[in-house]
């Protein structure tokens, strides 16, 4: 099963799903008004339109950014207002989704999401971006939860291991986002009709498909409180920071891809979007392809080539930065961390010393920490050097994954 974070900056949309694994009563049945293909196209819908929503956000930063006079430290430290928010419904979402249901839940904060994000276009100065950032954070975290706890049921209802096409069905949403955004830059389309755009056609959807999402039965028990976090120990420190340094890189790739192809590789302002476009065009085709990946090389096997990929591609971004290596670069390093928090937590489940969802928390908790602090530490590094060495920074993470996959033994 993937496992994988929608929300980051994004990029953190990936981390704070997982969360919602872990308050799922094993004796809730599902209630299916659908049949499973239905119920299938329907989860994905919503996972598509999410990527939709946030790659809106993320194509727009170099606007944001141009139009407000911000340097990169600026910047950076406006981008912590987005996981600021999440931090803020993190230890509550969860909750709300067990005693709501996740399609209650989902059909009430999808629409909240697509709305909020309209709200970012009518910031005209720094805090008045972040304010609404905080509440897009907020938004999108109580959305994140309900949906990939929609997911799992709808998994689970299927019959087969499909939670990896559900996590492909939101990047693929996220390349839509950043083409649907390329396409209104040029056409000179202003930010807040854009927006309104992206959310008439989320709550069209949620018109259309909430229908068809699942039902739970309230649980008759309450699941045994347990503490909300535990210190990792042994291989989940190790797989805990492999995932650090795959969402480190995913941020900032999220948050200053468009940025670097505009300031690094001068493209004009109205197609630096490119940048982002190619590295979620690879992190999809990846994830799509993981399965077959993981049957042909194994897990080790394959993070340790998707380190050593990542440090390529961004190698090649940094020394080499005209359009056509940079967008090679992009395109690899999307494809090296496709698959590697997926595979993390897979890892991470499946130990038998500790319970698979207490595992993947302790997992998820070190690696959630490079959302929080990843994309602004490039502004403040860059704004004291330049893009190029923050982005070169961020090429050693890669190195990392690799050197310290071969101190995990425990990989079936």
């Amino acid at each position: 099963m993937q496992l994988n974070l929608i929300i980051h900056t994004s990029v953190l949309e990936e981390s704070t799903q997982d969360q919602a694994l872990l308050n799922i009563p094993e004796n809730k049945p599902v209630l299916a008004p659908s049949s499973p293909k239905q119920v299938r196209f329907a989860i994905s819908a919503f996972y598509f339109m999410q990527g939709v929503c946030f790659a809106s956000w993320a194509s727009r930063i170099p606007t944001f950014k141009a139009s407000m006079g911000l340097n990169d430290a600026e910047l950076g430290s406006i981008l912590f207002a987005l996981p600021a928010g999440q931090i803020m419904t993190m230890f509550f979402s969860a909750k709300l989704t067990t005693h709501f249901g996740s399609k209650k839940m989902l059909t009430a904060t999808a629409p909240m999401y697509a709305i909020a994000l309209t709200f970012l276009a009518l910031a005209n100065t720094g805090w008045q971006l972040a304010a609404f950032l905080v509440l897009f954070g907020i938004t999108g975290n109580l959305c994140n939860i309900a949906l990939n706890t929609q997911g799992v049921a709808g998994e689970n209802y299927y019959g087969k291991p499909i939670m990896s096409s559900f996590h492909g069905a939101w990047s693929i949403g996220n390349l839509t986002g950043a083409l649907i955004a390329l396409g209104l830059v040029n056409l000179k389309l202003g930010m807040y009709a854009h927006f309104w755009i992206i959310a008439g056609i989320s709550l069209t959807n949620v018109a259309f498909n909430s229908k068809k999402l699942l039902n739970y039965n309230k649980p008759d028990t309450l699941a045994e409180k347990t503490r909300f976090f535990t210190m990792p120990q042994g291989i989940l420190v190790l797989l805990g920071l492999i995932a650090f340094c795959s969402m480190a890189t995913e941020g900032t790739m999220f948050d200053w891809s468009a940025i670097y192809f505009e300031d690094v590789v001068k493209l004009p302002h109205n197609r630096a979007i490119i940048g982002y476009a190619s590295f979620m065009f690879m992190m999809a085709s990846g994830r799509f392809l993981g399965v077959y990946l993981i049957g042909k090389f194994g897990r080790k096997n394959l993070l340790q080539i998707s380190g050593a990929i990542i440090s390529i591609g961004m190698a090649l971004a940094v020394i080499f930065p005209n359009l056509f290596v940079a967008i090679i670069g992009f395109m690899l390093i999307g494809l090296g961390v496709s698959s590697i928090v997926p595979m993390v937590y897979s890892i991470a489940g499946n130990n038998k010393k500790v319970p698979a969802g207490k595992a993947i928390t302790m997992v998820s908790s070190i690696g959630y920490f490079a959302f929080l602090f990843g994309p602004p530490l490039i502004g403040y590094i860059s704004q004291l050097s330049s893009l190029r060495y923050s982005f070169g920074i961020i090429s050693v993470f890669g190195l990392l994954i690799t050197f310290v996959i071969t101190k995990v033994k425990e990989i079936n």
